[in-house]
């Protein structure tokens, strides 16, 4: 069977080793004979999944003890009402905006909260990354989107916010880019990317950030889904389940910094070609490029159908923009594996010399 490489931004692909463990043990659970799909929730051996996950994802991004961490269900769109629900005390909130999910969580935040735009580059199409950040004191966070999956744009350092405390979306290169988390006060992410499957959400909350928030439903309670180990309500039991494997899989490929690596070398051979070709175009500052989501066009529109069509007859998937962009993104989340780029990249440039 011809291997297919889904280039799709989410849900993104998995290991094929993962995806054969899913599927050897989805009619009986290490052995016990019950489907992974039935495990009760509050079960002991769903507690040792949950238990081994968090134990794993503290190993991988050396998260100390004043941290909690927490599966829910909901999504990240979910988190950007959440977040200030919880954490706001009151106080204005402060926001970056970097594209189409930055301003999706700032208009969440607009309707509970007065929110501050502290950075935007939304003047300039998104292509780069606001660093010079005009942060009041007495905000009560400052949110990041650390990736940018539709605009192309990724932090690799992060922007100074006056010692107000930062949030981090993550949703698109947790794990794929080695963060320090004692820099966040939170940093959250959708497990459809780098981590799994689509229905579930973990965040990691640093302890000092919990309080009791009065008139708060329990079920938008970060706090009180801590306090019930992130089954407050039936979770997502098979997306937890596929994340624990997940996380095993990224410690087995040598971790974090391992990873990192290679999206950043996946990224280059692309950046490299898109840069010399006359043909590709990214508008992305350089510095702030994605290894992550790699967007470019061919400034033809007909053209760029042209290649998204002609890419998927070569089993390359997936590898239209996002609908409020245009041309093409390529998604290099962890689990797509080098070779696949590497065939991509042949294809780009038979196409350019197809149709320049």
């Amino acid at each position: 069977m011809r291997p297919v490489y889904n280039f799709s931004a989410g849900p993104a692909m998995l290991p094929e080793s993962v995806l054969l463990k899913i599927q050897d043990e989805l009619l009986s659970y290490q052995g016990s004979n019950v489907s992974m799909l039935e495990v009760n929730h509050r079960s002991s051996e769903f507690f040792g999944i949950i238990d081994h996950a968090k134990a794993t994802l503290k190993e991988l991004m050396n998260i100390p003890d004043t941290y909690s961490i927490v599966f829910l269900q909901g999504g990240t769109s979910q988190q950007f009402a959440m977040i200030p629900m919880n954490f706001a005390k009151g106080r204005r909130v402060a926001y970056v905006d970097t594209g189409f999910w930055s301003a999706k969580a700032i208009e969440e935040a607009h309707i509970l909260n007065d929110t501050l735009v502290v950075g935007s580059s939304k003047e300039d199409g998104y292509s780069y990354l606001p660093m010079d950040l005009n942060v009041p004191e007495d905000c009560a966070y400052v949110h990041i989107t650390t990736n940018a999956t539709s605009e192309g744009l990724m932090y690799r350092d992060l922007p100074d916010t006056n010692g107000v405390p930062l949030i981090g979306d993550a949703c698109s290169n947790i794990l794929g880019f080695p963060y320090d988390i004692n820099d966040f006060a939170m940093l959250y992410a959708g497990t459809q990317k780098n981590l799994g499957m689509s229905g579930l959400t973990l965040a990691i909350i640093r302890n000092d950030m919990l309080h009791d928030v009065e008139g708060l439903p329990y079920i938008f309670d970060y706090k009180k889904h801590i306090q019930e180990n992130s089954v407050y309500n039936t979770s997502p039991t098979f997306a937890i389940y596929v994340t624990d494997l997940m996380l095993t899989w990224v410690k087995e490929q040598g971790g974090v910094e391992a990873l990192s690596q290679q999206n950043e070398r996946k990224a280059a051979m692309l950046y490299e070609l898109i840069d010399r070709s006359g043909f590709y175009s990214n508008w992305v500052k350089p510095s702030d490029r994605s290894s992550m989501n790699v967007v470019f066009t061919t400034n033809d529109e007909t053209l760029d159908t042209l290649f998204v069509e002609e890419a998927a007859q070569e089993d390359m998937i997936n590898l239209g923009a996002h609908r409020s962009s245009r041309g093409m993104r390529v998604s290099i989340y962890n689990a797509m594996p080098v070779e696949a780029v590497e065939k991509l990249v042949d294809f780009m440039n038979r196409f350019q010399e197809k149709y320049q």
